[in-house]
């Protein structure tokens, strides 16, 4: 496809809350892995010439230190590249950023177990973007029982939102009986979890009941595929090859196009810290898949 028709609105459009974004956006966690700081602001400006109005990041996504990053040299914050390279914010442009957790460069990463902390990492977040409103926060969840129970680290976001501080909250690993746990406290306009084709397909039940409640459903390491995910067969791998081979598209693009085939509600956030891999991504968005492709991708 020629890149000059290529845009993030083939894919269709949500609403989050109030705000509507098309359904495949950009994920920022691999752009502070990219050696180049102006190539990295580059990726950004590209991923928004070519539609995407959804940013998905968290201030503890840096380079380098931690488990995630990994490298030399100061470190670099997702959050504030996308400053760097998206100040002054388009009117429509969504960042949606997750508190949860923290980074220190000395200890690495840490659980928030207060109000006054996850508050602290949300005015962290508004400082490293610029933003005097974060338009959705995640809440990001352990896989153990948290630090403090969820409704209490849940409700301390909900009286940020209600001080005009976050416009909309929504859940990152999560499980669907912790979605019911907070449902009565505040809107979740998303949930945010680990799923693609071929792995945590243990998901789908989760993925459709938020469909059917109003929820978008946001997959992370959708493109991670079987050398990455746990509980991924080769079966599954080599359907998505077979796929693949048939449109003359990549893996990756097959993966991306079968992610924004289960359901309006669920949107895409592919991350990269190249152009060229950017526009293979968001080219994705208009990829039709057939019954019977999904059919064989089960």
């Amino acid at each position: 496809m020629p890149t000059d028709e290529i845009t993030a609105a083939a894919a269709g459009s949500w609403t989050l809350g109030d705000r509507t974004v098309h359904r495949m956006g950009f994920g920022s966690m691999r752009i502070t892995a990219n050696p180049d700081r102006e190539r990295a602001i580059a990726v950004l400006r590209r991923a928004v010439e070519l539609g995407v109005n959804h940013i998905d990041t968290a201030a503890f996504y840096v380079s380098p230190g931690g488990t995630l990053r990994v490298g030399t040299g100061p470190a670099r914050y997702a959050t504030e590249l996308i400053r760097a390279a998206l100040a002054p914010y388009p009117e429509d442009l969504v960042i949606a950023t997750k508190v949860g957790f923290g980074y220190d460069p000395a200890t690495g990463f840490t659980e928030a177990a207060t109000g006054a902390q996850l508050r602290a990492q949300v005015e962290e977040n508004l400082r490293r973007l610029g933003r005097d409103r974060l338009d959705v926060v995640n809440l990001r969840l352990g896989r153990g029982p948290g630090p403090a129970p969820l409704v209490e680290r849940f409700g301390a976001l909900a009286e940020l939102r209600a001080a005009g501080l976050i416009g909309h909250l929504g859940l990152s690993g999560a499980r669907p009986e912790q979605l019911d746990e907070v449902a009565g406290i505040a809107p979740v306009v998303c949930v945010q979890n680990n799923y693609g084709v071929d792995a945590y397909r243990e998901q789908d039940a989760f993925v459709r009941a938020c469909g059917e409640r109003g929820i978008a459903y946001v997959p992370f390491f959708a493109l991670a595929g079987t050398n990455r995910e746990r509980g991924a067969s080769a079966a599954q791998g080599a359907a998505v090859e077979a796929v693949a081979r048939a449109h003359g598209v990549t893996p990756q693009q097959v993966r991306l196009a079968w992610t924004l085939h289960q359901g309006p509600h669920v949107l895409a956030i592919p991350g990269t810290g190249d152009k060229a891999h950017l526009e293979e991504n968001i080219a994705a968005a208009a990829l039709r898949l057939t019954p019977e492709d999904l059919t064989h991708l089960g």
